[in-house]
């Protein structure tokens, strides 16, 4: 190969990485982008048909912004949703992080059975269960309380992080917790000083997994939760911004964007651990 021919492939293979690149980052950007340019177009701009939608055509507004927050309990919806979702990822990694453990260090047949089993009850649709989960709502009377949305919850998500943990432990060699017990360490000594920081990769995926899937229920919260200033992100925004056949398409995509934002920023900065976590806990 002459080095002309051999700075011919260099080039291409640069182009074509490059461009392989910026396709997929521009699939996966595209939607924050719909959602920022519609929070800022008139309401004119958005039903024009002979508009192009990817542009401004005419100037931006604070219209939707101003409808969002002044005439909704939007930043209501998002303290609710905060609150719920530390509440349900402390009480997920409570029970999902012994359940886990004590999985993945059982032996014999039924370990893995009992594995496979705690994770299809995560499979288990939440329409088939929100009346038996209503009854026990009204029995202990936590109707239109965000408490029955913190007792609920983990009911999907301490069994696929249970799961998830267990693989995760799998991967962890048991010589290093009994190098820590000869060295006068109990069980739970070595769990939480040894165990526990090799496993910040897959712990921090339970907690991404559960506070992504607390911020986008609705079928829990539209049913438990009857007043507004109870209501969720997830729940208050198609409530309040669709009217009949009338969507507050700008107002929406603001309040979309708003709530999205946050979490793709975690993703990035911890996706090398996200990933790791999910790949190793599957691999395993």
């Amino acid at each position: 190969m002459t080095p002309l021919e051999a700075r011919a492939r260099r080039w291409g293979g640069a182009f074509g990485r490059t461009g392989l690149l910026m396709f997929f980052v521009s699939f996966l950007a595209f939607p924050f982008y719909w959602m920022l340019i519609t929070t800022f177009k008139t309401t004119q701009d958005l039903h024009d048909i002979t508009n192009n939608p990817y542009l401004f055509n005419d100037p931006p507004t604070l219209h939707h912004l101003v409808v969002l927050f002044e005439d909704t309990q939007y930043l209501q919806w998002l303290a609710n949703t905060g609150l719920v979702g530390l509440a349900v990822v402390a009480i997920t990694l409570l029970l999902a992080l012994p359940a886990g453990y004590a999985l993945a260090r059982m032996t014999g047949a039924w370990a893995q059975t009992l594995g496979v089993a705690i994770f299809l009850t995560y499979l288990v649709p939440p329409t088939i269960l929100f009346v038996p989960f209503s009854r026990i709502i009204a029995a202990l009377g936590l109707q239109d309380s965000l408490w029955s949305l913190v007792l609920v919850y983990p009911s999907f998500t301490v069994p696929f992080c249970s799961w998830l943990l267990m693989g995760f432990f799998k991967a962890i060699p048991r010589d290093l917790e009994e190098a820590a017990m000869v060295d006068g360490l109990s069980r739970l000594g070595a769990f939480l000083k040894v165990v526990m920081p090799i496993s910040l990769a897959g712990v921090l995926t339970a907690v991404i997994f559960t506070f992504t899937l607390v911020t986008q229920e609705f079928v829990y919260g539209v049913t438990f939760i009857t007043s507004s200033a109870s209501y969720t992100v997830s729940v208050g925004v198609p409530t309040f911004l669709v009217r009949g056949d009338v969507y507050f398409w700008g107002s929406m995509m603001g309040a979309c964007l708003i709530a999205s934002v946050p979490i793709a920023i975690v993703y990035n900065l911890f996706v090398d651990r996200f990933v790791a976590g999910f790949t190793v806990g599957a691999g395993k």
